[in-house]
């Protein structure tokens, strides 16, 4: 996927997430904005992932269900949500971490938390691909 592809996809996700935001209001459960944006996804035509489980090998383990990503779109956009008073440094590393080991190109990190979804709205992209 070329950049204006990705830019476009993206596009449609934050527009998506808006006008979810827009008509639930901050307050509610990380779950509540997970299942209503995949919904809203679904509706715009996207091909939506919740609960994908990603598997991480260390040395001679491989551990199954090491994380769990909470939305995967098109095959090419992670998004991590959240419901959290402010987003924190350590929200971003979880993300890249999940770009790195999914090798997926671009992450949106989401908090609904905010009176305005604009104000917790964080892209990421992951440089190592």
């Amino acid at each position: 996927m070329d950049e204006d592809q990705l830019n476009s996809l993206t596009e449609s996700i934050i527009g998506a997430a808006m006008e979810g935001h827009r008509a639930l209001g901050p307050g509610l459960l990380e779950a509540t904005y997970q299942k209503s944006l995949a919904h809203e996804l679904k509706l715009r035509g996207h091909e939506v992932l919740t609960e994908v489980l990603l598997p991480i090998s260390y040395k001679d383990l491989t551990i199954q269900d090491a994380y769990r990503i909470d939305i995967v779109v098109d095959h090419t956009i992670i998004l991590e949500l959240k419901a959290v008073e402010q987003l924190q440094n350590i929200h971003s590393a979880q993300l890249l971490t999940y770009l790195r080991l999914a090798n997926k190109p671009l992450g949106l990190l989401l908090n609904f938390h905010v009176p305005r979804l604009k104000e917790g709205i964080r892209r990421l992209i992951n440089k190592s691909i």
